[in-house]
């Protein structure tokens, strides 16, 4: 896509949306970045605010508006508008706030950008993809959720910081929920290309062994209730990694990205959104691999599946 046409529009000028915005802006990913949020003072000075650093960052511009039409013939859409998560909330406690949100909201934005990628971030994002999916009609390609990508690099990170091999070469994916039944993929991740269950310790460094996994697999889920009783929100690595699913549609990677659709043609997961190892390309998430999973793997999708549906069920989707 010629980056000179390309734009980006955010749906949410709150904690999130101001990071997904200001990551896109100093990487260069659109041309514009578009920001709508109700609360007109606010996105006009956060756009403001970030419209006087434009000098040393690639060529852009930075638009805020309480209007929709501030939205209109972007390329990707990021949803970011939701319910704050409070100290000791879970994730799937915000769900009823924000489906009634993202209903209210979805018919205007696709009216002007009909097109476009729609990645969904708000949480829970699981059920939030789902219900989106239901109330627009899109297709679960063009509209899809940002699933556990972050989970993905918290648990990269912590692989990294235990093994003390570099993040880049450390490739292992969280599947299932954006939450807490979310499981990580130990039977395919790998350290700088031997898999992960075979992994030597480097001198003064600790055995990856079950023990080990186990706790940092526990770090990963409540990584960011840590964070949320510490400053209130996540932001920062959440901006980032929203950032880099819509950098993988622009530029037409084919990149490997674990984000939030139905899983067609998966015995068990066919009626709930939820996060596998996905190609995303300039047409989405335009396909999902058939990764091999463990006995162990495969159940815990299952349950993971399970929990979604029952909240799907109470909210009636």
């Amino acid at each position: 896509m010629d980056r000179r046409n390309t734009k980006l529009a955010i749906i949410g000028a709150g904690a999130v949306g101001t990071a997904v915005a200001y990551a896109s802006l100093i990487r260069g990913v659109a041309r514009t970045v578009a920001m709508m949020d109700i609360n007109k003072p606010k996105v006009e000075a956060e756009a403001l605010d970030m419209s006087h650093g434009l000098e040393f960052i690639p060529r852009a511009d930075i638009l805020g508006s309480d209007d929709i039409e501030v939205c209109r013939d972007a390329d990707v859409v990021v949803f970011t508008a939701g319910a704050k998560q409070k100290p000791g909330q879970s994730r799937l406690e915000l769900a009823e706030a924000t489906i009634g949100l993202t209903q209210k909201i979805m018919p205007g934005v696709l009216k002007v950008a009909p097109n476009a990628i729609y990645i969904m971030v708000t949480n829970p994002v699981d059920i939030v993809t789902y219900a989106a999916l239901k109330y627009s009609g899109l297709p679960s390609t063009q509209l899809f959720g940002s699933g556990t990508v972050l989970d993905s690099s918290r648990l990269r990170f912590l692989i990294a910081q235990y093994t003390g091999i570099a993040v880049q070469n450390v490739h292992a994916y969280i599947a299932g929920e954006h939450g807490d039944t979310e499981i990580p993929l130990w039977s395919t991740a790998s350290i700088g290309g031997i898999p992960l269950l075979e992994w030597q310790p480097l001198p003064d460094h600790d055995p990856l062994d079950e023990k080990a996994r186990n706790e940092i697999h526990h770090e990963v889920v409540h990584a960011a209730y840590k964070i949320i009783e510490g400053k209130g929100a996540t932001n920062y690595a959440i901006g980032l990694a929203a950032t880099r699913i819509v950098e993988a549609v622009f530029n037409d990677e084919h990149r490997v990205l674990p984000v939030s659709t139905v899983a067609e043609g998966f015995a068990g997961l066919e009626d709930v959104c939820l996060s596998l190892p996905s190609l995303v390309d300039r047409n989405g998430a335009s396909r999902r691999l058939e990764i091999p999973l463990s006995a162990d793997e495969r159940a815990g999708l299952m349950a993971s599946a399970e929990t979604l549906r029952g909240m799907q069920a109470k909210f009636g989707l």
